[in-house]
């Protein structure tokens, strides 16, 4: 049975468990039934959640051993059996085999695929049908033991408010065991990385050229700090010089000045910033903002000035970015009391002395927050550097002048040829460690001030 079709199935089973399960707990208000603790849809839910969660856990269990039993019971078969049993050529064999069985109008390469297609595509239709069969005879069964315990003084509620906390925490814990799980893939191949090349040559090396690599001392070649300077030069300077005043002033201007009917337009506005597509913010760095540098800096007198230069990107990251900085400065300025606005104009000041000497400085921790978010946000980000900055790695204070940054340098390193136990191709991961600290760092600092921030005016 087709997976949709089969989840489609278990849903509608689990639709009428609500029904069913409502429609019995409706009898006891109609006969007025004493003792009734919870509600007739609170029956419902309980009844659902027994139909529908026991047949979804075991598909989840099913769709990770089902693979392995297709594939004992294809290797039963004479063909498979005259395979290797290590190898790629097994391997290999067996995944064209399971493209066949799945699209039998595909041709095949490999002629052992073509005679293992048709044992292929009937053990993954027993072993389909047998996790669909025991799927739904969970769900009648999850189903029929929910409902008998319908009755006017069962705790209904409880036992569904309990679900939805298990829910909570279960999703809670995805989130904390992926960046768990993103962080131990790095550290590992981190690990061989700096079982090949020292620490200290690639943090504090100043000579990066992953193209030519030494066979005794690749350290030598692999020195990131040109990309620590880039990263840094590109979205913590020039990001910033173009996202701080603006996204302050913009944030004074709409909760000071602006009208609530210009408001209600232009923060909508400034905030589609935010959901543009970074890949948009590329193009429009590679195809004109980087042009209309180049050409500025020629007639500054650099002749030789190149459209790949830092000015480019961090000028479009930072427009980027406004919004980060634009939003939580609103919010800041918002959350100051209204006793210290009255205050300060209680005493003549003007509403710019206010705004400069009493509301900025009170909401300064907030500001500071989404300043560092937003700097977190910036060295992250990947294709408008990719687009509109260059792969030489150079430590230069120039803004004309070309420089790379570790995403781009990732980017770069994990699409090339090279094998992947190469010390060019881990040193991606090194930088992708390197990035996932610092980036980690930063949020924590934020939201250290941002609770700091909270605890003093809320």
């Amino acid at each position: 049975m087709n997976p949709s079709t089969l989840l489609f199935l278990v849903a509608g089973l689990g639709l009428i468990g609500w029904l069913v399960g409502r429609a019995r707990a409706t009898r006891f208000v109609a006969t007025g039934a004493a003792r009734r603790h919870s509600l007739p849809g609170q029956h419902g839910v309980y009844v659902a959640i027994w139909t529908i969660v026991p047949p979804l856990l075991f598909l989840l269990a099913w769709s990770i051993l089902s693979p392995q039993l297709v594939t004992q019971a294809v290797m039963r078969e004479p063909a498979a059996m005259a395979l290797p049993d290590f190898g790629f050529e097994r391997a290999a064999a067996l995944a064209e085999a399971r493209v066949l069985a799945d699209d039998p109008t595909r041709g095949a390469f490999n002629p052992v695929a073509e005679e293992l297609a048709p044992a292929m595509r009937s053990a993954q239709n027993f072993y389909g049908w047998i996790g669909a069969i025991a799927a739904i005879a969970l769900a009648f069964a999850g189903g029929a033991f929910a409902f008998t315990r319908v009755k006017p003084a069962f705790r209904a509620r409880n036992r569904v408010e309990r679900s939805v906390m298990v829910l909570l925490l279960v999703a809670s814990l995805i989130a904390i065991l992926t960046t768990l799980g993103i962080f131990l893939s790095l550290l590992w191949e981190s690990l061989r990385f700096f079982s090949i090349v020292s620490p200290i040559d690639f943090l504090f090396g100043t000579h990066w050229s992953p193209q030519v690599i030494s066979a005794t001392d690749p350290g030598a070649s692999l020195g990131a700090v040109p990309l620590f300077w880039g990263t840094f030069f590109i979205g913590a300077v020039i990001a910033m010089i173009v996202a701080i005043p603006f996204g302050l002033m913009s944030a004074i201007y709409l909760t000071q000045y602006a009208r609530p009917a210009v408001r209600s337009w232009m923060k909508p506005i400034l905030e589609i910033l935010a959901g543009v597509p970074t890949v948009v913010y590329g193009y429009f760095a590679a195809l004109t903002v980087a042009p209309a540098i180049r050409d500025l800096a020629v007639s500054l007198g650099y002749t030789y000035a190149s459209s790949d230069s830092a000015l480019a990107a961090g000028l479009v990251m930072g427009v980027m970015i406004i919004p980060f900085v634009s939003s939580m400065a609103d919010d800041s300025l918002a959350a100051v009391p209204q006793a210290m606005r009255d205050g300060s104009l209680a005493m003549g000041a003007t509403k710019s002395e206010t705004i400069s000497k009493v509301l900025v400085p009170a909401a300064l921790p907030g500001v500071v927050a989404g300043v560092l978010l937003a700097v977190s946000r910036a060295i992250g980000e990947t294709m408008i550097v990719v687009m509109a900055a260059s792969g030489a790695a150079n430590i230069t204070l120039n803004p004309f002048e070309s420089t790379t940054t570790v995403t781009k340098q990732i980017v770069d390193l994990l699409t090339g040829e090279a094998e992947f136990d190469s010390p060019k191709t881990l040193a991606a991961f090194a930088l992708g460690l390197t990035l996932f600290v610092v980036t980690l760092l930063l949020n924590i600092v934020a939201l250290t001030v941002v609770k700091r921030y909270r605890e003093a005016y809320e």
